[in-house]
């Protein structure tokens, strides 16, 4: 697969070792190293993927990857040393579209790369309804009772997964690997969260459709299906 990848990470040695092996698989590659230099190339570039440190100076990976979210649905893949769920979770709700934790191999990075990029190209005008929830998986809007609901881009992949198996049990396991690919290891509590605030969002006149099923995962319920 090719296409442009802007790569924004502080540390010289490891840019320089993720933009050669995207050249060698084809990519255009481009580095900056803070946000501030990464959001103006960014927006000089369209780069078609952009590979985000989440530590970065002048202006942090978090934020950066906000505004970057505001402005377009450039994928973004987050590369970071910190390895506690917590983090994950930020970097997600930020807008990440996928997450590795350093230190990693740089094959898995093109290869975590190559399938975002097939789900971008793949992706279609697609609208979802289950009860009273309708999701726009273009558009990433997302409406319950007809009234808009604001989601961070995670939420909005996990709301897709259930409602496209609707009175499904589903582990853990399941909704890591149909949500981010099995992208993330030991991401249990982090998935428990994602859900918890998810329900949140959705909860209408007491109808709460994602349900717990005890020892065994989550249910997105829906009468008429």
């Amino acid at each position: 697969m090719s296409g442009t990848v802007l790569i924004i990470e502080d540390d010289t040695r490891i840019a320089n070792w993720v933009k050669v092996y995207f050249e060698r698989a084809g990519f255009s590659a481009e580095v900056a190293h803070d946000g501030e230099a990464g959001l103006a190339l960014a927006r000089d570039l369209t780069p078609d993927l952009i590979i985000l440190d989440l530590m970065l100076p002048r202006l942090d990976g978090v934020e950066l990857c906000r505004i970057l979210r505001r402005e377009s649905d450039v994928p973004i893949i987050m590369l970071t040393a910190r390895e506690a769920p917590a983090e994950r979770i930020t970097g997600l709700d930020s807008g990440a579209d996928d997450y590795i934790v350093k230190p990693f191999d740089p094959e898995e990075v093109i290869a975590r790369a190559d399938a975002v990029l097939r789900r971008v190209k793949g992706r279609v005008q697609q609208v979802l309804t289950r009860g009273n929830i309708t999701l726009n998986e273009t558009t990433r809007s997302v409406t319950v009772n007809e009234e808009p609901v604001t989601l961070s881009q995670a939420q909005i992949v996990l709301l897709s997964t259930f409602m496209r198996h609707p009175n499904q049990v589903l582990t853990r396991d399941q909704l890591i690997s149909l949500t981010f690919n099995d992208g993330f290891d030991g991401f249990d509590r982090a998935i428990d969260s994602q859900v918890a605030r998810l329900r949140k969002q959705i909860n209408r006149d007491g109808r709460q459709p994602i349900q717990t099923v005890y020892g065994a995962g989550y249910k997105f319920v829906v009468e008429d299906e």
